[in-house]
């Protein structure tokens, strides 16, 4: 399959180079300095962007004029989500994103859900999250830790909203550090005078993000709407 990268930092270099392993040629590396070659891109049967959210829309919005399909792993513009969905069911497009591509990350998150559901049944426990990155990282929190804000917020009977650096008997707080090189660390906690309750994903590397990435850049080819990790992992059960 024919790749177009989208953002070719430190995620971009790790998906080459699992993509090639799993035989697959990419025709397209895009920086910031390096403007999209037009020509290339209409070569691609895909393309995967992780660049930086001021120019993620821009990317998708030139995939769909086009018509590659294109996977995404930026975060930090999802207050245009609405309009990119609507722009790919209305023409015909298909866009997978995805905050996080990690397979355990979204096993960790279906866990998280079941645990908050029975959890929230005692009000002893105060809910937070913790999130942890590289020092580039720009978005706060990180759109892993909204996603499992959103999953403990849809099943916690006392939970009605999350919110950064802020407390309250019905916010979950979510804390966000930057420093060093971190991949990514997540921590939820449910806690008590008593005891806590504690679950932490620790990505090693950025292997599984990018291995993730590229199944996604394999699903996609010739789907027509928009999708997400759950259709990925369902289709892998």
């Amino acid at each position: 399959m024919k790749i177009a990268l989208l953002g070719y930092g430190k995620m971009g270099k790790a998906i080459e180079e699992l993509a090639i392993e799993r035989g697959h040629e990419i025709i397209l590396r895009a920086t910031s300095t390096t403007p999209i070659d037009i020509d290339l891109l209409k070569q691609a049967q895909v393309s995967i962007e992780f660049s930086r959210p001021d120019t993620a829309v821009k990317n998708i919005n030139l995939c769909f004029d086009n018509r590659i399909p294109i996977v995404v792993g930026t975060t930090g513009w999802l207050e245009d989500m609405t309009y990119i969905k609507n722009r790919c069911l209305d023409e015909g497009q298909s866009i997978f994103y995805a905050s996080n591509f990690s397979i355990g990350v979204n096993i960790f998150n279906e866990v998280s859900k079941r645990l908050t559901h029975l959890i929230s049944k005692y009000p002893s426990y105060k809910s937070s999250i913790v999130e942890t990155h590289h020092e580039q990282k720009l978005d706060k929190p990180s759109g892993t830790a909204i996603l499992l804000a959103k999953g403990i917020v849809e099943n916690h009977d006392s939970l009605s909203e999350w919110k950064l650096d802020e407390e309250g008997d019905d916010i979950l707080s979510i804390q966000s550090i930057r420093e060093g090189q971190v991949p990514g660390t997540h921590t939820i906690k449910h806690d008590s005078e008593i005891d806590c309750i504690c679950m932490t994903h620790e990505a090693k590397s950025r292997k599984g993000f990018a291995l993730g990435a590229i199944m996604a850049a394999e699903f996609l080819p010739g789907k027509i709407g928009s999708y997400s990790m759950n259709d990925l992992i369902n289709l892998n059960i």
